[in-house]
C-alpha cells in the first residue's frame, strides 16, 4: 500500500477544501472579453461562474490581474494591490470574489514576490541612486573588469540575468526580462512589505495564493557562477547552459517559506500553493518541517514525464514515497507556460490523462480549455505576443501557443470576444466549443464533469489511500481506497486494446469509461484503444442521480 491508511478517518482532511477539491486554472487574458478590447476582463470570469460551478470546480486560480506594462502579461507588477485597468477594477475584482464564494467557489491569485516592474516606485526609488533607502531591495552589483556582469548566471528568457545601469554604475540582477528585477529577498523590509501585500488580499477574503518561481527567491550569498550544465547542447535555451545551482533554492528560502505561512496562518483555511520546478526529493522539501511550509507544492512531473503505463506508475510511486509523512499530494496536467495536454499526447490519450488526474491521490489542478480538449494554436510570426518566443526565437520555447481564446461556442470568434482578440481562435473551435460538448454525452467535456461528480462523492477517492495493482503491456492499474469503499482504474495507454484482470469485489461494476457509454463488465475486462475505466460500488449521490 501507498499514501495513507485505507481505514483511517481523516477527521482533518475533511475540513480543508484543498484537500479534497479540484482547482480550475484562468489566465484572464483569454477566458472571456466583455468590454470588446480583445482582452479577457474580470467581468468574463464573473459571466462564466455559472459555468463552473456546473463543471463543479472547487476553486479558480487566477493568473496575475495587477496594474502591469504587460512586459510578461502581468508577471512585472507596478502595483501590488490593485487591478490592472484592462482587467477591470477594484470594485470588480470584490464583485467577483462575493459571486464566487456564493457559488462556493474559492479564489486564489497569484502572487508574484520575486521580482517587480522596473516601473514598479520600489524600483525607480531604488535605481534613482547608490545612496536610495530602496537600493538594497533589489540585487546591485559591482561589474568585474571591463564591465563584465558580476557573474554567468542566465535569464530564463535568454542572455545574461545582469542588466547594467549607467545611471549608477552597477548591474541589477533579472532572474527573466530585464523589464523584472529581482526583489532582495534578503531585506527584512522586502520581505516585511510582501507580507503586507498578502495580508491585504487575504483581509478582502481571497482564500489563498499561487506563489510564483517560489524557489527564485533566495539566491547565494556570495554570488558564485553556477557550473556548466554537461547535458546542454545547441539548439537548447540559454537557461540551460549552466546548471542553476546558486541562483535558486538556496537553504535560506525555508525560512522564507516558514515566514509566509505564518501569514497564511492568521486567516483561517486559506492555503499555499508553491511553482517550484525542481525534483521529487528538492520539491518535498517545500512542505516544511513539520509540514509547516507551503500546503501544496506544485507537482509538475506530469508534464515531463514519458507518456507510458510504466513510466507514469514509477512517477507516482516515486513520488508517493518522497512525501513527508502526512503531507498531501498535488497533480498537474498543463498550465500557462506548457504546451497543452491534447497536443502532447493525442486527444485520445487526453481524455486517458483527465481519468488519471482525477483519481490519483492528492489536488488535482486543470487549466482552462483542457477540459474542452483545447489544442496549441499555431501563432504565426507576426502575431507573437511572448516575450520569450521573442528573445530566443525559433526554438519552439514561445508560451502563446497554449494561452488562445477559451472557445465558448462555434460563433466567429468562439464567444470569446466580439473584437480581434489578442492571441488568434483555434481554427477547429467550431467543433471543440463549450456549448456543442455541453450537449454531447461523449464529449471530453462530459467525461471530465462527470468525473469530478463521482469524485465529490467518493470519499475513496478524494482522502482515499493508493494502492497499485499492476502495469504491464502499457496498462496501469491502481485502487483507491477509504473504509469500504474502493475503486479500481484501469488505464489502458496503449492503441491496441488490451485484457486486464481485476481483482473481483463483491457489488462492483464498470461506472465510468474515457470512450463508452456501456463499457464491457466481464473479467478479464477487455480494454479499447485509449480506453480508461473505473470500477467499483455507485456512490449514494450517483444513485439518486
Amino acid at each position: 500500500m501507498i499514501g495513507g491508511n485505507p481505514h483511517e478517518d481523516h477527521l482533518v482532511l475533511a475540513a480543508s477544501w484543498w484537500k479534497h477539491g479540484v482547482i480550475y486554472q484562468i489566465y484572464p487574458r483569454s477566458f472571456l472579453d466583455t468590454n470588446g478590447d480583445g482582452i479577457g476582463d474580470l467581468e468574463g470570469i464573473i459571466e462564466r461562474l455559472d459555468y463552473l460551478a456546473w463543471l463543479q470546480v472547487d476553486a479558480i486560480w487566477i493568473s496575475p490581474i495587477y496594474p502591469s506594462p504587460m512586459a510578461d502579461f502581468g508577471y512585472d507588477i507596478t502595483n501590488y494591490c490593485d487591478i490592472a485597468p484592462v482587467f477591470g477594477e477594484l470594485a470588480c475584482f470584490m464583485r467577483l470574489l462575493d459571486e464566487a464564494h456564493r457559488r462556493a467557489i474559492r479564489v486564489i491569485l497569484d502572487l508574484v514576490p520575486n521580482h517587480t516592474s522596473d516601473r514598479h516606485p520600489w524600483f525607480v526609488d531604488s535605481r534613482a541612486s547608490p545612496t536610495s533607502s530602496k537600493r538594497e531591495w533589489y540585487i546591485w552589483r559591482d561589474a568585474k573588469a571591463d564591465r563584465a556582469p558580476p557573474n554567468n548566471w542566465m535569464s530564463n528568457f535568454g542572455g545574461s540575468a545582469w542588466e547594467w545601469d549607467a545611471g549608477t554604475s552597477q548591474y541589477y540582477y533579472h532572474a527573466f526580462l530585464k523589464e523584472q528585477p529581482d526583489l532582495n529577498w534578503r531585506n527584512p523590509q522586502v520581505r516585511a512589505a510582501l507580507y503586507c501585500v498578502m495580508r491585504f488580499w487575504l483581509d478582502l477574503g481571497v482564500d489563498g495564493f499561487r506563489i510564483d518561481v517560489l524557489w527564485h527567491l533566495i539566491k547565494d550569498a556570495a554570488f558564485r557562477d553556477n557550473p556548466p550544465n554537461p547535458a546542454y547542447a545547441p539548439g537548447q535555451p540559454d537557461i540551460n547552459r549552466y546548471l542553476q545551482i546558486y541562483s535558486a533554492d538556496q537553504p535560506e528560502i525555508a525560512d522564507v517559506v516558514s515566514e509566509m505561512r505564518d501569514v497564511v496562518e492568521a486567516y483561517p483555511d486559506r492555503v499555499l500553493i508553491g511553482e517550484i520546478y525542481l525534483p521529487l526529493q528538492r520539491l518535498v522539501s517545500y512542505y516544511g518541517e513539520g509540514l509547516a511550509g507551503i500546503h501544496l507544492p506544485f507537482n509538475f512531473q506530469l508534464l515531463f514525464t514519458a507518456w507510458r503505463a510504466s513510466s507514469i506508475a514509477a512517477l507516482i510511486t516515486e513520488y508517493e514515497l518522497a512525501l513527508p509523512v502526512g503531507a498531501w499530494p498535488n497533480w498537474v496536467l498543463g498550465n500557462h507556460d506548457h504546451s497543452r495536454i491534447a497536443t502532447r499526447i493525442g486527444i485520445h490519450q487526453a481524455r486517458v490523462a483527465a481519468m488519471l488526474l482525477l483519481t490519483l491521490r492528492g489536488t488535482p489542478t486543470l487549466y482552462y480549455g483542457d477540459e474542452i480538449g483545447m489544442r496549441d494554436v499555431p501563432i504565426p510570426f507576426e502575431a507573437v505576443q511572448d516575450p520569450w518566443e521573442r528573445k530566443e526565437p525559433g526554438l519552439g520555447l514561445g508560451r502563446d501557443p497554449q494561452r488562445t481564446p477559451m472557445q465558448w461556442d462555434r460563433s466567429n470568434l468562439a464567444g470569446f470576444s466580439s473584437a480581434l482578440p489578442w492571441l488568434p481562435v483555434a481554427a477547429d473551435h467550431a467543433r471543440i466549443n463549450v456549448a456543442v460538448e455541453r450537449e454531447d454525452p461523449a464529449s471530453i467535456l462530459t467525461l471530465y464533469r462527470r468525473l469530478i461528480m463521482l469524485r465529490r462523492a467518493s470519499p475513496a477517492l478524494t482522502q482515499g489511500a493508493y494502492l497499485p495493482l499492476s502495469v504491464g503491456d502499457n496498462v496501469l492499474c491502481y485502487e483507491r481506497v477509504k473504509g469500504d469503499q474502493r475503486f479500481q482504474v484501469a488505464l489502458n495507454f496503449d492503441s491496441k486494446p488490451k485484457a486486464v484482470r481485476l481483482p473481483p469485489w463483491p457489488g462492483s461494476r464498470v461506472l465510468l469509461s474515457t470512450t463508452r457509454q456501456s463499457p464491457d463488465t466481464s473479467n478479464p475486462l477487455v480494454l479499447q484503444s485509449d480506453e480508461g475505466v473505473i470500477v467499483g460500488a455507485s456512490p449514494d449521490s450517483e444513485r439518486a442521480a
